[in-house]
């Protein structure tokens, strides 16, 4: 007995697999995994975002990775740095923004070089005329062994931190240095004339940090100012008398000190390390 066609047409559908709805795709591991880190130095932030290529027994610097050549830095797409704030690389400064990174490896020391060219593939349609900053730096090649290429912030200070880069025994760093004091009296310029909510705490805030760091105290005392005209709390009084103290004006220091111990137990707020200073400064006179 036959089957009819449209019979046929069902039981031939049947074996097939659904249908993928559209636009799906079926997602692959890459050789080369992606990767991304971010680091905070004050209150810039870097990141980098990257593809891993590993050895695999190959024969990385000069093999699979020319020497003199133009070189992607990675696999996939261009690595990239993007910057929140100004920065200096190896003393030179980049300003704030997004860059593909791209090296030329060399026997000595390397080219380092940072493009803000958006429609770069690999190095075959470099242009070098987007290119903003090329730095110099020499590889350490005694490290242990890498498998996967690795970037990354290493050895990081208050202000400082190297640009790493370690793959099979090699180690490249390029120092980065931030301006904290600029980049944090930058924003506070910006946020404190806009201080609405709790319009005392802002100011407040950027004149603590003038104090505590040394740094623009002329500007400091008046965001301290403008924080006390907003509202006198021990917090503010507190700085005031500290500030005064470091003046040399002892005796209106612990006046001072004396109406924020008092706001601030009216706001049952601990008091003890004001109360400290007027007994430290009181023993002084």
């Amino acid at each position: 007995m036959r089957l009819r066609l449209p019979a046929l047409a069902i039981v031939f559908a049947a074996t097939l697999p659904a249908a993928l709805p559209a636009g799906a795709d079926l997602t692959l591991p890459r050789p080369s995994p992606n990767a991304s880190v971010s680091q905070t130095i004050g209150i810039t932030t870097l990141s980098l975002t990257y593809s891993r290529p590993g050895v695999k027994g190959r024969v990385i610097w000069g093999g699979l990775v020319p020497y003199d050549s133009l070189w992607r830095t990675g696999a996939n797409e261009p690595t990239s740095l993007t910057i929140s704030d100004d920065i200096l690389v190896s003393g030179q400064k980049l300003v704030a923004g997004k860059y593909a990174i791209v090296t030329m490896p060399k026997r000595g020391a390397w080219d380092v070089a940072f493009s803000t060219q958006k429609d770069l593939q690999s190095t075959t349609n470099y242009d070098p005329k987007q290119e903003v900053l090329r730095v110099t730096a020499t590889p350490d090649t005694s490290q242990p062994h890498q498998e996967w290429m690795w970037l990354g912030f290493d050895d990081l200070t208050q202000n400082s931190c190297n640009l790493v880069l370690r793959w099979q025994r090699l180690k490249l760093a390029v120092p980065i240095t931030v301006d904290v004091n600029a980049s944090i009296l930058a924003a506070a310029a910006k946020e404190v004339p806009n201080a609405t909510r709790d319009a005392w705490r802002v100011p407040f805030r950027a004149a603590s940090y003038c104090f505590d760091n040394n740094v623009s105290l002329d500007q400091g005392a008046q965001w301290l100012e403008q924080s006390l005209a907003a509202q006198k709390n021990h917090s503010n009084l507190a700085l005031k008398a500290r500030w005064l103290a470091k003046d040399g004006k002892q005796k209106d220091a612990i006046a001072t000190a004396r109406q924020a111990i008092a706001a601030g137990q009216a706001a049952k707020e601990n008091t003890a390390a004001t109360e400290k200073l007027v007994a430290d400064w009181t023993a002084k006179k």
